[in-house]
């Protein structure tokens, strides 16, 4: 049991004599000013981080107002476009059946060139 308390006692002092070689290698002041330094560093860090906390709130209360008014103006304007594309089919259906009926009606050339250039339109005869 002795040997094990001098083997103990032997690493301590070892311990403290390298501890003790470590601490003459760098001047305390230095030691101080890398404290002063990192404890700056830390105050930014946690300053810096305060303010993005804040941002993300305030980004995601932003968000959570606009999102459903973003929704409801996306699902119009498809509804608009859908009602858009349907007058303007029915224009253009509209506007062949005249052609065809009355071939005179449209004396401009790039009306008809419209009508040819559309595969979807069906001109009746």
């Amino acid at each position: 049991m002795e040997e094990t308390e001098k083997e103990i006692e032997s690493m301590r002092a070892a311990s403290e004599e390298v501890s003790h070689q470590f601490k003459t290698l760098i001047d305390a002041n230095d030691l101080d000013s890398l404290k002063h330094l990192q404890l700056l560093i830390l105050g930014r860090l946690q300053d810096s981080n305060a303010v993005l906390s804040h941002f993300n709130e305030y980004s995601e209360h932003c968000f959570a107002e606009v999102s459903s008014d973003f929704s409801r103006n996306a699902r119009m304007l498809k509804s608009m476009k859908s009602d858009l594309d349907y007058i303007f089919q029915k224009l253009r259906s509209m506007k062949a059946k005249i052609m065809a009926t009355y071939p005179d009606a449209f004396p401009d050339e790039s009306t008809r060139e419209v009508f040819d250039q559309r595969p979807d339109l069906e001109v009746p005869q």
